[in-house]
């Protein structure tokens, strides 16, 4: 994508890629340095009003279609934290796995994070790439993107922070110059997944819905990134 032409190799992952990581900043900034000493990021997240879907890879009704959509509004709400980088001088392909690493702290003993990666356009469209969930309680069954192994629920001791691993599984996009790379950070994305009540326990049984404070953490000791494969 990006370049809309197919790239063809014997062999995956693609020979000579490489990880690059792009650091969470205060005032909204995506960097590939590491973030200064800061204080971190603040959102509420309601259950009671979750932040809708907006295409991505789903399999939802007629009326929730798929694919690349623009995400302004959806970035416009309070609950929606984006992080974006200057304007790219050149292309810059990523082809292959992306992840985030996310360091976070909840009110809630039990909660989500969402994280997505966007191609914002020189105009200011910003169009949803990839993106990825992680339930806190599961965190230890998901130790790294692409493992999975039983582990117990556990739930999160409230406002402390710890390092979440949110596999956005994988892409294959230029980004084009004069565009720019964008991290949105959230904690639903309604229907397409069920949205969390913040009480431990199975959301699907669960009666009460709390309102969550959710904090986000970019400082040295704490680096929310994203990993992204490039060539």
């Amino acid at each position: 994508m990006g370049e809309n032409r197919w790239r063809a190799y014997d062999t995956y992952p693609v020979p000579g890629a490489r990880v690059e990581d792009w650091h969470l900043h205060p005032g909204g900034r995506l960097e590939r340095a590491g973030a200064p000493d800061s204080d971190p990021d603040t959102y509420e997240y309601d259950p009671a009003d979750p932040v809708p879907t907006l295409g991505g890879s789903t399999m939802l009704a007629p009326t929730l279609p798929p694919g690349p959509f623009d995400q302004r509004e959806i970035e416009a709400r309070s609950d929606v934290l984006s992080y974006t980088s200057a304007p790219l001088e050149e292309p810059y392909t990523v082809l292959g796995s992306v992840s985030v690493t996310l360091f976070a702290a909840s009110s809630a003993p039990d909660t989500d994070f969402v994280a997505r990666l966007v191609d914002v356009h020189p105009d200011g469209r910003a169009f949803n790439v990839v993106d990825g969930i992680i339930r806190v309680s599961a965190r230890e069954t998901y130790p790294e993107p692409g493992v999975v192994r039983p582990a117990p629920s556990t739930a999160l001791q409230p406002d402390t922070p710890y390092p979440f691993c949110i596999d956005l599984w994988a892409t294959g996009l230029t980004f084009l110059p004069g565009h720019r790379i964008r991290v949105d950070a959230t904690s639903s994305s309604h229907p397409r997944w069920i949205r969390h009540t913040n009480t431990y326990g199975d959301p699907v049984d669960a009666t009460e819905l709390v309102v969550a404070r959710q904090r986000i953490f970019h400082d040295p000791h704490r680096p929310s990134r994203i990993h992204l494969t490039v060539v």
